[in-house]
């Protein structure tokens, strides 16, 4: 049986690199999923899981278990790619990478069962999957992060408040209006029951009724 964070905590505090190594294995993928749906680039997700990594082995020693260490590494990681965020604002306009949304490997998704679709259909139809990568690209900084951490990760609204620094109020606030902007930017697929038709699929139907 694998021992919990805080016994692997606890022996790193002590020196065990051996400790620290089995910490970074155990939860550097779940970090690069977050940082690469919050940033869409993979170099600055591992950017991310690196720097991440490098702050906790700073800081361990002051690391009490006041809180779960996962929850600790994520409040790290999550306002690492928000400082990325807001540079990439300042300097240059980052284009939505879709071979990042599209990579099998790599893959993050928004739990459609939540957001009011058929999970069965979601998870066959690569078209909403695209649809809801694109739809996060929209959503603002501390929007995407709220539900990228409680869709992707899984995490408490106690957990994410603990990592995005905020109330649990606030935590509500931000899913309900993140899944609120989701739908609204999705609803049109969603009714249409597919893809919406090209313009000249339209007047082709509109010319043989026409006939």
């Amino acid at each position: 049986m694998d021992p919990p964070d805080q016994q692997l905590v606890e022996q790193a505090q002590r020196g065990d690199q051996s400790a620290f190594r089995a910490l970074v294995e155990r939860h550097q993928r779940r970090i690069y999923g977050l940082a690469l749906g919050m940033l869409k680039d993979t170099d600055a997700a591992r950017d991310v899981v690196q720097d991440a990594f490098i702050k906790v082995h700073q800081h361990l020693a002051e690391f009490q278990g006041s809180s779960n260490f996962y929850t600790w590494l994520y409040r790290i990681a999550t306002n690492l790619c928000l400082d990325r965020m807001r540079r990439a604002r300042r300097f240059a306009h980052v284009e939505f990478d879709e071979a990042v949304a599209n990579d099998d490997d790599d893959t993050f998704e928004v739990s459609p069962h939540r957001l009011g679709f058929d999970p069965a259909r979601a998870l066959e139809d690569k078209e909403i999957r695209e649809r809801l990568a694109r739809a996060l690209e929209h959503l603002s900084e501390h929007h995407r992060a709220a539900i990228l951490l409680r869709e992707v990760d899984g995490l408490s609204y106690k957990e994410i408040a603990e990592v995005m620094g905020c109330s649990e109020g606030t935590v509500m606030s931000r899913l309900f209006h993140a899944r609120k902007r989701m739908q609204e930017m999705l609803r049109s697929f969603v009714e249409a029951g597919g893809p919406p038709r090209s313009d000249a699929a339209g007047d082709d139907a509109g010319q043989r009724k026409a006939k």
